[in-house]
């Protein structure tokens, strides 16, 4: 394993970038936590897309991508200025089956930043060769798996979805071996942090207890400085992750986001969306719909992904034991109370964000039956998910007649009929405007995600030597709430032959 290590030979885009004091690195936690690891170069590397708008928002001029030493750089080919690489180790629960160490198998953290605002920026190369949390593998990513974590990281940002962001895609023909030979790729995304839940687990389990308060400390005093100084700060931390995974899956499941691989080292400890395998969005809805054909007994299921994400929140606690209290039964007891904000948390933003979808401002009693109703009619007939979300902007209120334009998305057309009349008279008693509401729902039901079957199209025209349909999906989720009749055809649900495109981990 080799890299360039001579500070002459950094790139020099990188000159003017401000990276974060040493002190407030993830990196000065220490080779306990992250220890120096070198990245193996990649052979004829090339830019194939570049983030501008988050280039310039981390403090990275955009003209940058036109030098030859970013190309370089973002392959993992050349070291950051005054940033040695570092991997971090982790555990995790896999499919419910706890795994003592995992880490940084094929990922190295090549900067730590502060961005144009001030706000920090880690950049992370996935793909940039072994490290030794590998585990036999070769510490590389394919160009399939790495244009899906492209394109999906920014179109659930551009969705309003907590997420890690991507600066770069970088392709190569050096092969790699999954079920076939692939081309080898590197993203770069960037996040505020990437810590995970398993980094608790991992000492916790190991019984290194005394290495919990250096790293809670971290994520603290860098994301979370608002109780760093409460006598109580492990606890009102904990208690913000665990309502924020509660809101985060809430999110997901507003827009039908299926992650895939729900394992605790896939959850970040900032609430954010990480880790972009087998993933899909929903088109013909099914509440128990698995996007992940490796999940065969369906743990990670749509309608299963709130409650994995309390269990999740439950490992956590428990790795967090000792930071709670010098007492085991008075840590398991505030431990369980930190747990129990979790229902709660994704109630009210699960119920809120539905009343949002469906266009009601006020909330009452009998909504969420409401809303329960049209979900069954949906899942009964397998209604596409984002469109008929969509289109049920088009209903009116002036009138009881059939719903034009929302009929035609519903296979269930008895039960819709149905549903319609309470739903007019829903909307009647807060005196909804019919174009106001139709404006709101428009801007919070996307008429563009990213099905499987168009990154898809992305992918194989990539591996043909055209990048142009990675652009022009890049820029049409940019604006997924946009009408954009020129691309009206990204909307249309996927051709029969495109409908079962089948996901698994094997990245």
């Amino acid at each position: 394993m080799t890299a360039v290590s001579d500070p002459a030979a950094a790139p020099r885009f990188d000159a003017a970038v401000p990276l974060l004091p040493p002190a407030r690195r993830f990196a000065a936690l220490g080779d306990d936590y992250a220890p120096q690891t070198a990245t193996t170069p990649l052979p004829e590397p090339s830019l194939l897309h570049f983030n501008q708008d988050l280039a310039l928002r981390i403090g990275l001029d955009p003209q940058a991508a036109r030098q030859a030493e970013f190309a370089q750089a973002m392959a993992g080919n050349r070291p950051w200025s005054g940033y040695p690489p570092v991997s971090s180790v982790y555990a995790g629960h896999q499919f419910g089956v706890f795994v003592p160490q995992l880490g940084d198998g094929r990922a190295h953290l090549v900067a730590e930043l502060q961005g144009r605002d001030g706000a920090r920026w880690e950049l992370q190369l996935k793909g940039g060769g072994q490290t030794p949390w590998s585990r036999f593998a070769d510490g590389r990513a394919v160009l399939r798996s790495s244009i899906r974590e492209y394109l999906a990281s920014e179109a659930k940002h551009a969705l309003g979805i907590p997420t890690t962001r991507a600066l770069s895609l970088v392709g190569s023909p050096a092969p790699v071996r999954r079920e076939t030979i692939e081309s080898a790729a590197v993203v770069c995304r960037a996040a505020p942090g990437f810590v995970r839940f398993g980094h608790f687990e991992f000492f916790y389990y190991q019984g290194r207890h005394d290495r919990l308060a250096p790293l809670a400390d971290h994520v603290l005093n860098e994301h979370f400085p608002q109780f760093a100084d409460r006598p109580d700060r492990y606890a009102a931390w904990l208690a913000e992750v665990v309502e924020g995974t509660a809101r985060l899956m809430a999110r997901w499941q507003a827009v039908g986001f299926c992650h895939g691989v729900m394992n605790t080292d896939n959850f970040s400890i900032l609430g954010l969306t990480i880790d972009y395998g087998p993933y899909g969005f929903i088109d013909a809805f099914d509440a128990h719909h698995v996007c992940n054909h490796s999940d065969e007994g369906g743990r990670y299921a749509y309608d299963q992904q709130p409650m994995i994400g309390h269990w999740n929140c439950s490992r956590l606690l428990q790795a967090c034991l000792p930071l709670l209290a010098a007492q085991p039964e008075q840590a398991v007891e505030i431990a369980q109370s930190l747990l129990d904000r979790y229902p709660p948390a994704y109630a009210e933003a699960m119920t809120r964000a539905w009343a949002d979808k469906i266009g009601l401002r006020e909330l009452r009693p009998e909504d969420p039956e409401l809303i329960n109703r049209y979900l069954g009619i949906l899942h009964r007939g397998h209604s596409d998910f984002t469109r008929s979300f969509r289109h049920l902007s088009r209903l009116r209120t002036d009138t009881d007649g059939p719903a034009h334009g929302v009929r035609d998305e519903i296979a269930d057309l008895a039960g819709f009929d149905a549903w319609t009349v309470d739903y007019r008279a829903r909307l009647r008693a807060e005196n909804s405007n019919d174009a106001e509401r139709a404006t709101r729902m428009n801007a919070v039901n996307p008429k563009y995600v990213l099905r499987n079957h168009l990154v898809q199209r992305a992918i194989e025209q990539a591996r043909q030597g055209s990048h142009g349909e990675i652009d022009t999906l890049f820029r049409l989720l940019r604006r997924p709430f946009d009408e954009q009749p020129e691309l009206e055809r990204y909307a249309d649900e996927p051709p029969v032959a495109e409908r079962h495109i089948e996901v698994s981990c094997s990245s």
